[in-house]
Formats: C-alpha cells, sequence, structure tokens
C-alpha cells in the first residue's frame, strides 16, 4: 500500500521534564523507474525479496524546487564515504576525492572558492569556528580558514577518515577509521589528546562524526554503544549501550551506530544498525527511554518527533519525549536509503537512485518526490533556512526548497 502505517497513539502520561557499519553493507544498485509521483502498489509488494521498491504514482501536494546545482569535482563513487556537506554562515563546503574542497553561495550556488588538492578527500568537510577541516583516505587532515580557502595546518591521524571532523570550542575533534578520535588544537593543528578503543569484527563501512557538546564529545561506537569523552582531555565520563551485539553470526552481531548523536537542550538522541533508538540524559549518561525502531544513520529531530531511516528502508516517526513510534513508511522498501532529515513539515529521505522523497511528517503520506541527480544519495542531506543541501556519490551538489 502507498499509505503510512500509523501506529498507536502515544500513551498519556507525564512528559520528561529536562527536554531537552570494517565490510561496506550495501545493497545491489538497479536502474529505477523515472515516473513521477509515488511508491509501492498493487503486484509490486509481492517482488523478489530484496529488490528496490519500484516507483509508481501518488498525487503530490507540494511543490519541491531545485534553487542550483553545483560540482565539487569527482565524488566519492564506491569508496563508501558518504559525503555529505556543511553549511556555516551563508555558504556551503564540500570536497571530494578528486577536486579539492570548494566553497558555494547558499542562495545562489556561485563557487566563492576553490582550495585545489592532490589529496583523496573523503572524510567531511565539517565547518565551524573559521575553518573547514576535511580528511583523507590516508590518514590526513587538512584545515582551511573558511572565508578564502587558504591552508590554515595540516596534521596526521592513524587511518583514513571517512567521518566530518567536529569544530568547536578551540577545538577539531577527528574520528578515523579504527575507531580513534583525535583531538587537534583548532588555531594550530598540535594534537591535544586522543582517545581508541577495539572495534568489532564486522561493521558498517564508515563511522560516526563527533557530536560536541558543553565540555563534551559524544561518539557513537561500532559495538553499539554512545561514549562521553571530556573535552578538556578526552577521558571517558561516560557509556551507555544503545544495542548489543548478540547474534550467532559476526553479520547477526552488527550494532554500529553510524550517525552523529545529535543533541537537543540536555538531551542526547541515537540510532543503531540493530534498528534501536535511544535517548539519554547528556551531562549524566542516564537512559531516558529506548524505541525498537531505527538505524545506522543520524535521527533528525523535530518540535515534537524523530524521524529516522532504518536498513530496510523503512521511515520512522518517534515521539521524542517518550520513544514511542507515530508512523512507519515502508513503501521505500530496500532503496538504500541516506539519513532522514526534516525540510519544513516533512521528513525528507534520499535513495540509491539519486531522488528524494518527501514525506508529511504529521502522518508519513508522501506528498513529493524530485530527482537530485543519476547518482545515490547516501551523505547526510543539510537544511538551512529552509533550504536542504544534498551531495550524491558523483560528486553534485544541489539545493532545495519546498512549498
Amino acid at each position: 500500500m502507498t499509505q503510512a502505517q500509523r501506529t498507536s497513539p502515544p500513551r498519556a502520561g507525564s512528559r520528561f521534564a529536562t527536554r531537552a557499519a570494517t565490510v561496506l553493507v550495501c545493497l545491489v544498485v538497479v536502474t529505477g523507474c523515472s515516473t513521477v509521483k509515488g511508491w509501492f502498489g498493487g503486484k509490486d509488494k509481492d517482488a523478489k525479496a530484496g529488490q528496490p521498491a519500484e516507483l509508481v504514482e501518488f498525487a503530490a501536494t507540494a511543490n519541491p524546487s531545485r534553487l542550483w546545482k553545483a560540482s565539487a569535482g569527482k565524488g566519492e563513487g564506491s569508496s563508501g564515504a558518504r559525503q555529505g556537506p556543511a553549511v556555516a554562515n551563508g555558504r556551503v563546503f564540500a570536497s571530494s576525492i578528486k577536486g579539492g574542497v570548494r566553497a558555494f553561495d547558499l542562495q545562489s550556488g556561485a563557487q566563492v572558492w576553490h582550495h585545489a588538492s592532490d589529496l583523496r578527500l573523503t572524510g567531511g568537510p565539517g565547518a565551524g569556528d573559521g575553518l573547514v577541516v576535511a580528511g583523507t583516505l590516508d590518514g590526513e587532515v587538512v584545515a582551511l580558514d573558511a572565508a578564502t580557502g587558504t591552508e590554515r595546518w595540516t596534521a596526521k591521524v592513524t587511518s583514513e577518515v571517512i567521518a566530518a571532523p567536529a569544530i568547536g570550542q578551540g577545538l577539531v575533534l577527528v574520528r578515523s577509521n579504527e575507531g580513534r578520535v583525535t583531538a587537534f588544537d583548532a588555531a594550530t593543528g598540535q594534537r591535544r589528546w586522543f582517545w581508541v578503543q577495539d572495534l568489532p569484527t564486522l561493521t558498517v563501512r564508515g563511522n560516526a562524526p563527533v557530536t560536541l557538546g558543553p565540555g563534551h564529545a559524544f561518539v557513537g561506537m561500532d559495538d553499539g554503544r554512545v561514549v562521553a569523552l571530556a573535552l578538556g582531555d578526552g577521558r571517558v565520563l561516560w557509556e551507555q549501550p544503545i544495542s548489543l551485539g548478540d547474534g550467532r553470526t559476526e553479520l547477526d552481531r552488527m550494532a554500529d551506530v553510524d550517525g552523529a548523536p545529535v543533541l537537543e537542550d540536555a538531551v542526547l538522541f541515537a540510532s543503531s544498525y540493530k534498528g534501536r533508538t535511544m535517548a539519554f540524559d547528556a551531562p549524566t549518561g542516564r537512559p531516558l527511554w529506548a524505541s525498537e525502531s531505527g538505524g545506522a544513520g543520524s535521527v533528525a529531530v523535530g518540535s515534537d518527533r524523530l524521524v529516522v531511516s532504518d536498513r530496510t528502508g523503512t521511515v520512522w516517526a518517534i515521539d521524542k519525549y517518550v520513544g514511542t513510534a507515530y508512523w512507519q513508511q515502508p513503501a521505500l522498501a530496500n532503496r538504500n536509503l541516506g539519513p532522514a532529515r526534516i525540510h519544513g513539515g516533512h521528513a525528507v529521505v534520499g535513495d540509491f537512485d539519486g531522488y528524494l522523497h518527501w514525506m508529511r511528517l504529521l502522518d508519513g503520506e508522501f506528498v513529493a518526490r524530485a530527482r537530485a541527480g543519476r547518482s545515490a544519495l547516501t551523505g547526510p542531506p543539510v537544511v538551512v533556512d529552509g533550504i536542504l543541501v544534498v551531495q550524491d556519490v558523483g560528486g553534485d551538489i544541489s539545493a532545495w526548497r519546498i512549498d
């Protein structure tokens, strides 16, 4: 069916006083239908297991418009880096494996500067505090001036970087692929501290960028835990499991937290590959609630609900105060969805065939679809000032509004 599946409404009662995956696991990419409008109906739902749901028509009730399109260079291809743009101070920053780093105007897409580089840039970029920082497949870290693109400093870590660096509170935190978090002085690039922990035998390709909070660095781990580190020296302040790596095989035990945890006020939200989402009191790590819905990518946080896509292609909306599911939309099955985001009054996800799908945040019904390009949208989109910015694996970037 094309309609979202509603769940039981959240139980009445008091809300919390404080409001506050190394193997690439992927789906086979096939060519999708170019029909505009919708999803999954009739005989298609009886298709062979594992095949991407086919496009079927639906009555669009919203109108997305592309503001601009640009190229960041040769994209990540099949590297599994899941590159996404960064937005800060009215500029969009993007890197590519071949093509260096570029800055674009958010409103017009005009290129502001280009830092040419022969480095295989994959991790990032991250942007903030006047810096743009990217990592490489060879463990190099490059920090640029956000206004001009000139190089400020370089550094080295012990393995490839495919997560966007986090910048803030005088530090640049770089997550490398063997599980190490390294903190550099934002002004000089001098290493301040590092923290590392062993990884499981088998994980989802990639890892979560670090999330910064006041005096804290929150790290989603490949073994299904979230760890809070002290920004001053990297010591562990608390750690909590979201889901345990249990099962008969290594594949069964994959529990990666591969999306950056999201901090809102004093509440931290994170989701895992095993399909579980949790909320924690950020200063103490005390669990607030757990929901048996979720995925390896990061959650999107709205006024009263979270949105997350799982590994099967189901999109979920979850009450952010108690964890009850509002609705699920299963009609994007096996389309290898990227992380969900909230765009106006809609949830939006990208898929393996370059399509963006908007769903009404209230009930999960599809309202619009547009094709950003012909390459997969695997990286995290960014929404700023009502503009959605996405980057595909071919290196193309596009910006969208929706009425």
